[in-house]
């Protein structure tokens, strides 16, 4: 039975996409560990499908400042990446890569900006190549764009884009582990609900 919305996913279905984020994590934390030449490990992701406020209280609090890279998937899928720095994750590269922590995310200065951006890209493209790997797709990404904003604002994107579809988000909740401490991110996955199919099809799952 195709997919209509998010929610309609069984559970055989979600534990598939957590076997895909598990992998697809795992690479994001080898491409960012090679970046800081540091060791760095990944909790066991949990993929859930959530309304805007459950997703908001996953990941924090509505006016929490979070820095966000936004990536386009066009191709054979089509949605959105959606990768959310928390402050403890964004100050722990920044010191790594410049030498520099910060008080709040108003403080960046264009270098630290860019940075995090090519990070958040990074993380998204190793995952995403990962996941054309094992689905066997063509995935083209766009141009990150970036933005400091409230944690509530933040959602609201991905929630404009697909409301007309689903009003719930699917949220992949695993930290990276560095030096032993576990570090704040947020990462979402938004295939629309065609490609969502398509993928489900494709593993011979649905």
């Amino acid at each position: 039975m195709r997919l209509k919305r998010y929610e309609d996913m069984n559970l055989l279905e979600l534990d598939v996409m957590k076997e895909i984020s598990s992998i697809g994590t795992s690479h994001a934390a080898t491409a960012l560990s090679k970046l800081l030449q540091k060791e760095i490990r990944i909790t066991i992701p949990e993929v859930s499908i959530l309304g805007y406020d459950e997703t908001v209280n996953k990941i924090g609090y509505i006016e929490e400042l979070v820095a966000a890279t936004l990536v386009k998937m066009s191709n054979e899928v089509n949605g959105l990446m959606l990768f959310i720095f928390k402050l403890d994750l964004a100050n722990a590269v920044l010191e790594k890569l410049i030498g520099q922590k910060y008080e709040t995310f108003m403080d960046l200065d264009e270098l630290a900006f860019s940075a995090l951006e090519e990070i958040g890209n990074i993380i998204i493209c190793s995952y995403v190549n990962a996941f054309t790997q094992l689905v066997g797709v063509e995935i083209d990404l766009s141009v990150p764009s970036s933005t400091v904003n409230m944690l509530g604002g933040v959602l609201t994107v991905p929630m404009a884009e697909y409301g007309y579809e689903t009003d719930k988000l699917m949220y992949i909740n695993a930290e990276f582990i560095m030096d032993g401490v576990k570090l704040s991110d947020g990462l979402l996955m938004l295939p629309d609900i065609g490609s969502l199919n398509g993928i489900l099809e494709r593993l011979g799952v649905s």
